[in-house]
């Protein structure tokens, strides 16, 4: 690891990293079906969409296919479901990727909200195995 990205994430947030982390292998595997995927780390504003920047852009051919937004443990809440609610209204499609064991809980807030049909959700967990 490059001394860059070690002091880099040593000044992380736990959440921030994890966003991070999770952000950059949804990047990898969503590159087999996007070829274009723009991606706005924390605190970046690089890639807009309708006046909007969510966490990744994806897209093919010049056209923009989905929006994506990781959300972590800490940012699932009523309070975030109105970005989701103005991201989903946008005219493609919203993906949603989630602590695997926070999927109920943003599973009710998307239906509290009205969105839950035009949102595509993931999950995603961390796991580490001792010997």
């Amino acid at each position: 690891m490059s001394r860059y990205l070690y002091v880099k994430f040593c000044d992380m947030e736990y959440s921030d990293l994890i966003h991070e982390i999770i952000l950059e292998q949804v990047r990898r595997k969503l590159s087999k079906d996007y070829k274009e995927i723009g991606i706005n780390r924390a605190g970046e504003k690089k890639v807009e969409y309708k006046g909007h920047y969510p966490d990744m852009v994806l897209g093919n051919h010049g056209m923009t296919l989905a929006l994506l937004e990781v959300e972590t443990a800490d940012s699932i809440s009523e309070k975030g479901t109105e970005r989701w609610k103005t991201l989903s209204e946008l005219g493609v499609k919203l993906i949603l990727m989630v602590p695997k064991d926070m999927k109920v809980k943003a599973t009710e807030l998307l239906w509290a909200k009205g969105i839950m049909g035009n949102v595509s959700m993931g999950t995603y967990e961390i796991a580490v195995t001792m010997p």
